[in-house]
């Protein structure tokens, strides 16, 4: 679980390092990249939650 945690970290730091480049310079190339990163924090997030849930069983 901890690998994933470790992934879940790097996509978000991915996501705001791209979010804010887009905001604050208008990059449309990072808007996309954060909206991929986006997508693959929910899916790792759901995957979180079914290895949290067995964990805990």
């Amino acid at each position: 679980m901890k690998t994933l945690v470790d992934q879940i970290k790097a996509q978000y730091e991915l996501f705001a390092e791209n979010a804010q480049a887009q905001v604050e310079k208008g990059n449309k190339a990072a808007g996309t990249r954060a909206r991929k990163a986006a997508l693959e924090i929910s899916k790792l997030m759901k995957d979180f939650r079914k290895a949290s849930v067995e964990a805990t069983k």
